[in-house]
């Protein structure tokens, strides 16, 4: 999801897909640490996902 797309989604969605990428992370996380991933840069563009969504969040409230 980059930037561009986010910018679109309402505070609600936002707020939803922060909640529901950072619980999809939480469970990454611990399926590959019993088992490596097929694909572990799942991980780092989760977490860039998050940090995104969070920026627009926190520039949303600023104004």
């Amino acid at each position: 999801m980059k930037q561009k797309e986010i910018k679109i989604l309402s505070d609600d969605e936002l707020n939803e897909k922060l909640n529901s990428s950072t619980g999809n992370l939480y469970n990454i996380k611990s399926t590959h640490a019993v088992s490596p991933l097929e694909n572990p840069l799942e991980i780092r563009n989760l977490r860039r996902r998050i940090a995104r969504l969070k920026t627009e969040i926190s520039k949303r409230s600023q104004k």
